[in-house]
């Protein structure tokens, strides 16, 4: 989850001016988070605040409280105009959404479950409340999935072939730099943020590698870092780092988390 927080600060000040290298500043005084970083704190209160997740209508319930609740607070952190009016209205009904925002809020989930099953579950009940098209769905599943992968030791080949069962990954990074645009769907967001992942050598080469492939600059590196986090580990100041750029209300909701859920 922190790996979502902290690939979202670094990504945030080159969304609309894409740097296409990885030899940047990590963190510069441009930085800043984003809805990203809103909405996975909104699905890490949600997890922290429901006393019975088994009951997943009921987690849904208290998931779009708890989005309304954090997400009317920060009304200018760049929602699209669909999200924006679903959490400003404080609408209960999904929009059929396939955007990439269920897959960057999903990390959380990925560090609660304790099966690869539950995990599943619960990742596609924090899309359904929105983005409840079958893309947006599985979008969020296979982050989840992979993270949960991930933190519980499984090699880098056994979540790629996870990730297989949802996406085909047929380029490298370097293939698709130039050319790549600016896309807010899952199709065309998870499958460039795993294969950066993929190519990584630690967490913070992740996070450059991500983007430096441009388009949505900030959730791109947020699904990666998600990911990358759970497989590498995020240094101790680079997380004191990132962290540092949340507010003091989004950063209880993220030490209250990963005082439950997050260990080492």
């Amino acid at each position: 989850m922190i790996g979502a927080i902290t690939g979202d600060v670094a990504g945030s000040r080159f969304e609309f001016r894409n740097y296409r290298a990885k030899d940047f500043e990590l963190f510069s005084k441009n930085c800043f988070f984003t809805d990203d970083s809103v909405m996975t704190l909104a699905v890490a209160k949600a997890l922290t605040l429901c006393e019975n997740t088994d009951d997943t209508e009921g987690f849904k319930q208290v998931l779009i409280s708890t989005m309304h609740e954090v997400g009317r607070k920060y009304p200018n952190s760049g929602y699209g105009n669909r999200f924006y009016n679903w959490v400003m209205q404080k609408r209960t009904e999904p929009y059929n959404s396939y955007g990439n925002g269920s897959a960057m809020r999903v990390s959380p989930v990925g560090w609660y479950a304790s099966s690869l099953e539950e995990c599943e579950r619960l990742a596609a009940a924090t899309a359904e409340v929105t983005h409840n098209h079958p893309e947006g769905i599985k979008g969020a599943v296979s982050v989840a999935g992979a993270i949960f992968l991930a933190r519980t030791g499984h090699s880098m080949d056994e979540i790629k072939s996870y990730v297989s069962r949802y996406y085909t990954i047929n380029f490298t990074i370097d293939e698709i730099r130039s050319s790549y645009c600016f896309d807010e769907s899952c199709q065309g967001t998870v499958p460039q943020a795993f294969q950066a992942f993929f190519e990584a050598t630690d967490f913070e080469d992740a996070i450059r590698t991500a983007v430096s492939v441009g388009g949505d600059s900030d959730t791109l590196a947020a699904i990666t870092g998600s990911v990358a986090e759970a497989y590498f580990g995020i240094d101790d100041e680079m997380k004191k780092t990132a962290l540092s750029y949340l507010d003091d209300y989004l950063l209880k909701i993220a030490q209250d988390f990963t005082s439950r859920y997050i260990t080492g």
